[in-house]
């Protein structure tokens, strides 16, 4: 499984460490995206496995945490889902818990396969609605040495739970007919991915917009904020929180202190049930993580320390 690679690395003339764009093929034909950053010194290196939320794509945000890690000594594989950003795939914008969670699998098979990575070393990490793939995969996967999840989603029921009764029906309604739609072959309905307190739209708290801000890409490229209302029934009902027992590798949730977005309580419960879980609570709300956030150089400190110790334990 060879990926097709871009002839030099991008420096974008920050300082920051360059980048190498990677296609990496996947069982259905479509090609991840993914950007590689590796550290100047000689390999191979511990890696982390990056992803970012519903909606949101790799160069809304992830490229700060990206260029810590490898300024650490850590080699960051950051990819975009298949039918977002710049993966291929089709519809666009559309989310399938399962197809989202094997191109997890997928990128973390081409890391582990690179000679200048240590398969021994291999972390996911996953931001918000990641938080649903990273406990899965850190319950099933074996090649992890450990994982990461930030201001984490880990029970889409009570996720659910969180919208008034009428705008849960309205988002329902919205998510059977677009799916109907789609059995007769019509495009997508969309759902803004964030919007103010009482909109019709994925994220709708008094926070929703701020993040916004902090995940829409800056220059030229484009991110659409739009959801397929059908991506709802995927993961509505999924409860990745009650595989938290199962749970072997070391396992560190962000759980922000005010987050309206994701329930604390589930995550709480994923970082006491897991064998070897972690918490830290972070200051702010569910998007104060992200650069330009209140909290985000702490939760980078304390990521690093995790990555650290758990990478120098398996070496």
């Amino acid at each position: 499984m060879a990926p097709m690679m871009a002839a030099a690395n991008v420096d974008d003339g920050t300082g920051a460490p360059p980048r190498r764009t990677v296609r990496i093929p996947t069982a259905s034909g479509d090609e991840v995206d993914a950007w590689l950053y590796l550290p100047d010194a000689r390999g191979p290196h511990p890696a982390v496995v990056m992803a970012h939320s519903i909606g949101a794509i790799k160069a809304g945000g992830l490229a700060p945490f990206a260029q810590r890690f490898c300024r650490a000594g850590f080699a960051a594989v950051v990819f975009d889902y298949r039918q977002w950003g710049d993966s291929d795939g089709q519809p666009r914008e559309e989310l399938s818990f399962p197809r989202q969670r094997e191109d997890y699998r997928t990128v973390i098979g081409w890391a582990a396969a690179q000679p200048y990575i240590d398969r021994r070393r291999i972390f996911a990490w996953g931001t918000s609605f990641a938080g649903m793939y990273i406990v899965e995969l850190a319950a099933t996967d074996a090649r992890l040495v450990g994982a990461i999840a930030q201001s984490p989603l880990v029970d889409g029921l009570a996720a659910a739970m969180l919208a008034p009764p009428a705008r849960r029906l309205r988002l329902l309604a919205a998510a059977v007919l677009d799916r109907l739609g789609a059995l007769f072959g019509r495009d997508p309905r969309y759902l803004p991915g964030a919007g103010t307190p009482g909109q019709l739209a994925i994220g709708a708290t008094p926070d929703a917009l701020f993040g916004q801000e902090l995940m829409t890409p800056k220059g030229s490229i484009p991110w659409h904020n739009k959801v397929a209302a059908r991506s709802l029934l995927s993961f509505s009902w999924r409860r990745p929180v009650r595989r938290a027992a199962a749970i072997r590798c070391p396992i560190l949730l962000i759980v922000a202190e005010h987050d309206t977005m994701a329930p604390v309580g589930p995550a709480l419960r994923v970082a006491d049930n897991a064998q070897r879980g972690e918490v830290h609570r972070s200051r702010g709300g569910h998007y104060d993580v992200y650069q330009g956030g209140q909290s985000f150089d702490d939760v980078i400190q304390v990521e690093l320390e995790f990555l650290r110790r758990h990478a120098k334990m398996a070496d």
